[in-house]
């Protein structure tokens, strides 16, 4: 059944990367389950017309016009009030005066175009202007899916357009980018670059979180379904506030990054370093690098992403993961096939290429969600 991925990306009926989607199709369900609960007409705290003209606004700034043009049929069957009309019709550049649509606008369009100036005066500014705690994490989380679905479309549109591969198809020679063992601590052992480690974090919430001891059974039971230390985790405390958004989050999460065959392990999680890195995510760029660490026993290519992600790869897949990884956070509305070219000539197959299309639009997510609603706890500040 076609799906709003699907309608954006062009996606038809029997069409080859339909049917490499439905390999997948836990990410479909995920992805459309997401959309569900932060569209659902009835959720409290941000009107559905506030909801959906941050959406037409991320996907417009981000220049991917066939998600933009979904939101704009839907704001189109609104009757929208002044200072919402000023927004919609004046395009994504123009912010209205009313305080509250203003707050709103401003955050989004900072965790749109650099997540990292996404700080805590930031984010703190949309209680002073009167939204809850709740609705701040549906902001949040709303920020963010769409940050993920414009890159979907993107990457999905891009594969569409680089078409089926091509028997004898030119293939990148065998090289590598030597990075001497002696320059770096031995796997296992934490590299710190940059600002950036492959050490383990923790994680503090800049929002109050959710007191367990009088939270509603359906916060408890996706708590519980969700991680084993979720009850004292701040992450999941918070999200917790929007219990069924944290719940196709996390489906959509494992779905991506744990799916079996296609892309390797590794691979997606080098995608996902490369990404954390570009965004300014330190929290995200340590588990994963110390996940690539793990499943390969090498850090070499972790420790040029830390130093610099251009250019960054120790052999030509791994540069061309890296640079497709780069463009498609960067740069959604340009991205297209030629960003996937040198992927296909280094044997990607669809499906591994849709793997990593995935890792790299969920991480717009999780990036966003991270930099945005809290900060990373280093050791040594956990112990202070």
């Amino acid at each position: 059944m076609s799906d709003l991925i699907d309608s954006a990306a062009g996606l038809v009926a029997g069409a080859s990367l339909q049917t490499t989607r439905a390999k997948r199709d836990k990410v479909a369900a995920a992805t459309q389950g997401s959309y569900d609960a932060i569209f659902d007409p009835v959720l409290p705290g941000l009107t559905l017309a506030e909801r959906l003209l941050v959406a037409f606004d991320i996907a417009s700034l981000s220049g991917v016009e066939p998600v933009a043009a979904q939101y704009r049929a839907q704001l189109e069957q609104f009757m929208l009030n002044e200072a919402e009309r000023s927004v919609f019709t004046g395009g994504p550049t123009v912010l209205p005066e009313e305080p509250r649509l203003r707050a709103i606008l401003t955050f989004s369009r900072t965790l749109t175009l650099a997540p990292v100036e996404g700080d805590r005066e930031a984010l703190l500014k949309l209680p002073a202007a009167g939204l809850s705690t709740p609705a701040v994490i549906t902001l949040g989380q709303l920020i963010a899916f769409v940050s993920y679905q414009v890159r979907l479309v993107a990457g999905l549109r891009a594969l569409t357009a680089l078409g089926d591969p091509v028997p004898g198809e030119a293939e990148l020679p065998v090289e590598t980018n030597f990075v001497h063992p002696a320059t770096l601590p031995p796997p296992g052992e934490p590299l710190r670059i940059n600002g950036y480690t492959s050490e383990t974090l923790g994680w503090s919430s800049w929002l109050d979180v959710l007191d367990v001891n009088t939270a509603r059974p359906d916060q408890l039971a996706v708590l519980d379904a969700s991680h084993p230390k979720a009850r004292t985790s701040d992450y999941y405390l918070v999200l917790s506030h929007q219990p069924r958004i944290l719940e196709q989050r996390a489906l959509a999460f494992n779905a991506i990054m744990y799916a079996p065959g296609g892309m390797s392990r590794a691979e997606r999680e080098l995608a996902s370093t490369v990404v954390s890195r570009v965004n300014g995510c330190v929290y995200c760029a340590s588990v994963h690098a110390q996940r690539f660490e793990q499943l390969t026993r090498r850090n070499d290519v972790i420790a040029q992403v830390f130093t610099e992600p251009v250019g960054a790869g120790t052999n030509a897949r791994e540069r061309a993961i890296v640079d497709a990884s780069i463009a498609l956070t960067l740069k959604p509305g340009s991205f297209g096939a030629d960003d996937l070219r040198a992927l296909r000539a280094a044997g990607l197959s669809d499906l591994e290429l849709l793997d990593m299309i995935h890792a790299i639009a969920i991480f717009a997510w999780a990036n966003r969600l991270m930099l945005n609603l809290g900060e990373p706890v280093f050791p040594q500040q956990a112990a202070a």
